[in-house]
């Protein structure tokens, strides 16, 4: 969601969680871009009213739980805070209604860039909000446009490192003996299995607005926009 950046679209998610009453939700990292906010503050009426919502959620009773990314990685020292319905996490493990365990994991964990480099994670970012910046001169001449999702899609690194990414992280999941990981990171959504670990990405609210929702009937859905 990275409130604080000028890309999130935070109206456009509560729009959305308008639409259903979960009984837990699972909010998957990077809710808060502390990397922007340390550089300048930009916050509007939209962002707040968006931790409102999900503060009456829990306060009607649904289970929240705040995943930390590498983002809001201020927030990792803390994890284990409860705030009644709210617990802070840097990960959880979820009972799936088919019977399934899932790890649930912002993902960060798993890119070599991030964890290694991570002055070039955050020139990488400083880049991606520029390019999000510009798509909005884009929409103007070309509605439905996105050049952050186009080279994405099209560029043969980036299409390398999302599938690279994905089996690698399913493979972490073998290891931890679960049956499927439901991560974020990438703001790629994609449900698919690698051999029997099923991989589950909700992707971002920035260019795809998109999630993942599961249903009593133990379907997980991506959902959008």
């Amino acid at each position: 969601i990275h409130l604080g950046s000028k890309g999130s679209n935070s109206d456009k998610l509560i729009e959305t969680l308008k639409k259903y009453e979960p009984d837990n939700l699972f909010i998957v990292g990077d809710f808060i871009d502390g990397w922007l906010l340390k550089k300048r503050h930009y916050w509007t009426q939209s962002n707040t009213n968006l931790i409102r919502k999900i503060l009456s959620y829990s306060k009607k009773g649904t289970k929240v739980y705040y995943l930390t990314g590498n983002h809001d990685e201020f927030l990792r020292e803390y994890s284990g805070a409860e705030m009644g319905n709210i617990t802070l996490v840097n990960e959880a493990i979820h009972y799936g209604e088919n019977g399934k365990r899932y790890l649930v994991i912002h993902g960060d964990q798993f890119d070599l860039v991030t964890m290694n480099a991570k002055w070039l994670a955050m020139i990488g970012g400083w880049l991606y909000d520029r390019m999000i910046d510009l798509n909005r001169y884009i929409h103007m001449f070309y509605k439905g446009f996105s050049l952050s999702a186009w080279a994405k899609h099209n560029v043969k690194e980036a299409v390398n490192f999302i599938g690279d990414y994905e089996k690698v992280v399913a493979d972490a999941a073998k290891r931890r003996c679960v049956d499927g990981v439901i991560c974020g990171h990438i703001h790629h959504a994609n449900i698919i299995y690698f051999e029997n670990i099923h991989y589950i990405n909700c992707g971002d609210w920035v260019e795809s607005c998109t999630a993942i929702v599961e249903h009593h009937n133990g379907r997980f859905e991506i959902i959008r926009k």
